[in-house]
Formats: structure tokens, C-alpha cells, sequence
């Protein structure tokens, strides 16, 4: 059978076309599958004569229903999409662009005056056709409205001519070490994906699904396409705002979510119990870092499952996740593989690590990346024998569950020792007057190394002797932080990653 992803849509509005779809908060816009498929069949027929299989469409839009529609309607045309960072200022946009070679690009009006400045730049990108999405009174000079070329047209299939190894996606990595690489996905690598999600996580049809992260990031576009090949409603937030989130848990009887530890930490703060009902939630996943022990916990507390779930860009999301049957047992394990999904850690020298030994995680599937645009060399490097080198860190446990240690690249080398942030981030969360917390190695002439914490106080009193203090006692000598230094804000990236090459240049030394 040939899969094409952009006709999961048109699939599911068959079999399902009064089942709700999509909840476009922001917009106050409803659609059931029928509506969805027709809306993403207008947008596929204006597109047609813009474009053509293979050529690239990149999405520069808040989420919105617009983004879901331009998604299904590129998918189904052959086209490959590429989803652009709203964050990301001219320059970073125009190195994007210009290395993916895309033609026509999608932009929310918000994002009017960064567009204005990529046309004006002329062949420094090789965007041909511009389409913004908004008001139609405040559509620029060198644009077409969305609206304007998408309403007049009929809700017919497209025909569709891409299907399996042809390319669906290329999603830029976030770029924390150097320039982005663009991880690509096609047609059959998102559908392992969907097909090994399906088969480990507690999805239901009709499932209401709060989806909250940034479209441009595979947290968020893997679970919207899950979605509709398991035809599930999603309720899709322009942009995170945690007081917002807990009312539409309440007044859309929400299900499930996927939430990074910022965005959990952000809500147990805001959640009040007279005014929130949760008691349709049966899980929120979490992933995209480490999630701490101690909010595990706590939402436990609250009655809410939390699902630790580990994945790349490059696998097309899934890697492993704890379900329910072990969520609590498991605390602070990511679980174990997903059904269609291979993991093992591993030595430098490739061997397989024993129980509780250290290294680095690797992952095999049908879902893995087919490569890194334009750069083979990364490419090779990345995926050896058929297994994606993560770069990061981990132990397996003897039953065979997986617990996220670091990143390889931040991990801490002290006096021989190897010392991993994320365990004296976990620990400092958990002290009195701590809002949030990185820790980063500085230069040392003794130890080469040694870690210093970067805390956000809660508590403006707080200071670092207590800091040092509540550390004494529960981590090895070794671990300790010699020394904090105390910030407004813990810089991240838009997946909730802690940006520690920023805080590197921010505090290169004691």
C-alpha cells in the first residue's frame, strides 16, 4: 500500500466526517473531519499552480488551523514542507530558506515585518510566492492573501504523486551547537512513527488532545498528525500560556497532552483546584528534557499521570516512553522502546553497555531520519549501521528501562569523573526557593572542570550559601556546585531545551 500522509486526512474524513478534528482556540474556530479535509482540498487547489512535487513550502505561522491545512494540503501535492522557527530573527530565516531551497512560503501577519525584510533581500532566498495569513486589509505588496486565493476554490481532491521515500518534511534542528541541519522525514518515516505511537500510547478515538507546543517542532507536529490518523479531536493553542491551559483542560474535557518540564512546572504554579477540573486528564507525556523526579511527584499528588517520553527531530519523535502500568513504579525512567522501535546504550567502541553502565543512547526504526539536507558528511556520522547516535546519554536498568543521564556534549568531566547536569538540576529543584535551574561546567585548573549552578530564586532572599548548603550531603563531592550565580531567566529553546552553550558564554568562568 502507498502512503501518502496528507491523505491520513482525507482517510479519516471518510470514515469519520462528523467526528470533531480541530479546536482553533485562538481563532474560536471548530472543524470536524469533513470540514478539515474540504478546507486543507481549497488550500491544496490554490497551491497548484505555485508549486510542484518536490519543491519546498516553509510555514512561518503562529499554530492556527491555517498551519494545519497547509501541512495536509502540501503533503497531499508532492510538496515538501519546511517548518520555520516564528523565533528565529531575518538572518537565521534567511540561511533556512536559502539552504533548503524553498519557493513559497506561508507567514502569519504577525510576522509581516521579517517577511518584508526576507523579500527585500532579493536572491539572497529563492521564495518566489509569498502568502500571508490575517487580515486581507493588511496584506503586503508582494504577497497574496490566504483567504483571498483559498476561498474561491472547489473542496476537490488533489491529485496526489508523492507517496512512501518521497520527501514529506525538513525540520531544521534548533541549532544549540552551531549552524541548524535540516532532519528529514518522508512519507513512510512518519507513518513508522504514527504506527509505533499507535501501538504503545494510550490514544482512544475521540480522545480530546490539548496541543500546546510549537508546530515548527516535531512534539508538536507528530502528535497533530496523530491525531487524525487516530481521530482524535485536537484542541490547539495559538501559544503556551499555563492559566489558559488548565480552562481548556476544564471546558474541553481534555484528555491527554504533551507538555515539556517548563510547561509542567508553569501550570502546578497556576493551578487552582476551585476553579479547575481535571478529572478527564488521563495522562500528560513530558519530554524534550529530563523530567525532575520531584514534579513527577507532584502531579502525582494531583492525581495526573505523567508519562516521561524520550525523542529526537530525528526520530521523527518516538524513541521511549513509561506507560501507565509503570509511570509511578518508574518515576524519572523514560521507559522502555516504543513497540516499533529498537534502543540500546552503547560504548564509544559501539559495544552494548551492561545493566547500569553509562553511555550513549542509540534508536533503529522505520521512523529514524532518511539524513541531514545537504550535509552527508553529518549524516554519516549521525546514523551508523542503522542506528541514529542520539548524542546523548543514559543507563539501562536491569529490567531493561532507560534513564536519561545528559547530553554527551554537556556532560561534565571532573577530575576523571564523569558528572551529569541534569542530576543536580533534578536535586535543585527540589530546594526551597528555586524557580528554575541549569548547571554548566566552567574551566578548572585543579579539575579540569567543574560544575557551577545558574538558579532563577523564587525566594528573593535566597543566596548561595543555602544553595550550596541544601546540596551538601546528597550528592557525591565530586557533583557538588562550586559555586551558583543567580539569573533573571534560564534561556531555552522552543522545545524547553536549556540553552547551555548561551550560559557557557554568559559565565565562561568562576
Amino acid at each position: 500500500m502507498q502512503v501518502n500522509i496528507g491523505q491520513v486526512l482525507t482517510k479519516r474524513a471518510h470514515i469519520n466526517p462528523d467526528l470533531e478534528a480541530l479546536y482553533d482556540v485562538a481563532a474560536g474556530r471548530r472543524f470536524d473531519y469533513r470540514q478539515l479535509n474540504n478546507r486543507t482540498n481549497q488550500v491544496a487547489q490554490a497551491l497548484a499552480g505555485r508549486m510542484k512535487k518536490g519543491d519546498r513550502v516553509a510555514l512561518l505561522m503562529m499554530n492556527s488551523h491555517e498551519f494545519i491545512t497547509a501541512f495536509f494540503a502540501v503533503a497531499k501535492l508532492g510538496g515538501v514542507v519546511v517548518p520555520l522557527n516564528w523565533r528565529l530573527v531575518p538572518d537565521e530565516l534567511e540561511f533556512i530558506l536559502k539552504d533548503s531551497g524553498t519557493t513559497v512560503l506561508f507567514y502569519g501577519e504577525e510576522f509581516l515585518p521579517a517577511a518584508a525584510e526576507l523579500q527585500s533581500r532579493g536572491s539572497k532566498t529563492d521564495v518566489a510566492h509569498w502568502i500571508q495569513v490575517g487580515s486581507p486589509d493588511n496584506t503586503a505588496p508582494f504577497a497574496v492573501g490566504f483567504d483571498a486565493i483559498v476561498d474561491p476554490q472547489p473542496p476537490t481532491e488533489p491529485e496526489v504523486t508523492a507517496f512512501d521515500d518521497d520527501l514529506l518534511y525538513i525540520m531544521y534542528t534548533s541549532g544549540t551547537t552551531g549552524l541548524p541541519k535540516g532532519v528529514m522525514h518522508t512519507h513512510s518515516t512518519q507513518m513508522d512513527a504514527l504506527v509505533t505511537l499507535n501501538a504503545t500510547s494510550d490514544f482512544c478515538i475521540g480522545d480530546r488532545y490539548l496541543n500546546p507546543m510549537p508546530l515548527f517542532h516535531v512534539g508538536a507536529l507528530t502528535p497533530a498528525i496523530v491525531t487524525t490518523y487516530r481521530g482524535l479531536a485536537q484542541i490547539l493553542m495559538r501559544a503556551f500560556d499555563p492559566s489558559k491551559a488548565w480552562e481548556l483542560v476544564t471546558s474541553e474535557r481534555i484528555n491527554n497532552a504533551l507538555l515539556v518540564p517548563a510547561m509542567l512546572q508553569a501550570m502546578r504554579v497556576t493551578f487552582d483546584p476551585a476553579k479547575h477540573d481535571k478529572k478527564t486528564v488521563r495522562w500528560f507525556l513530558s519530554g524534550a528534557a529530563p523530567v525532575p523526579v520531584t514534579l513527577i511527584n507532584q502531579y502525582t499528588e494531583m492525581g495526573i499521570e505523567i508519562h516521561q517520553v524520550y525523542g529526537l527531530t530525528e526520530t521523527c519523535g518516538p524513541a521511549c516512553v513509561t506507560t501507565p502500568d509503570v509511570a509511578i513504579r518508574k518515576a524519572g525512567s523514560t521507559g522502555k522502546s516504543f513497540f516499533h522501535t529498537d534502543v540500546k546504550v552503547v560504548r564509544p567502541d559501539g559495544t552494548e553497555c551492561d545493566d547500569n553502565e553509562s553511555g550513549e543512547i542509540v534508536i533503529r526504526g522505520g521512523h529514524i531520519m532518511t539524513g541531514y539536507w545537504n550535509r552527508p558528511d553529518a549524516t554519516a556520522e549521525a546514523i551508523r549501521n542503522g542506528w541514529f547516535h542520539s548524542g546523548d546519554m543514559g543507563i539501562r536498568d536491569e529490567e531493561g528501562f532507560i534513564f536519561i543521564q545528559d547530553r554527551l556534549k554537556d556532560m561534565i568531566i571532573s577530575g576523571g569523573e564523569n558528572v551529569y547536569p541534569a542530576e543536580i538540576e533534578n536535586l535543585l529543584l527540589g530546594c526551597p526557593g528555586v524557580a528554575d535551574v541549569a548547571v554548566i561546567g566552567v574551566p578548572s585548573e585543579k579539575w579540569g572542570e567543574s560544575p557551577i549552578a545558574v538558579v532563577v530564586r523564587k525566594d528573593p532572599d535566597l543566596d548561595e550559601k543555602s544553595v550550596l548548603t541544601f546540596c551538601d550531603g546528597k550528592l557525591a563531592r565530586f557533583k557538588m556546585p562550586v559555586a551558583v550565580r543567580f539569573v533573571e531567566m534560564i534561556p531555552r529553546n522552543a522545545s524547553g531545551k536549556i540553552l547551555k552553550r548561551d550560559l557557557r558564554l554568559q559565565f565562561p568562568s568562576l
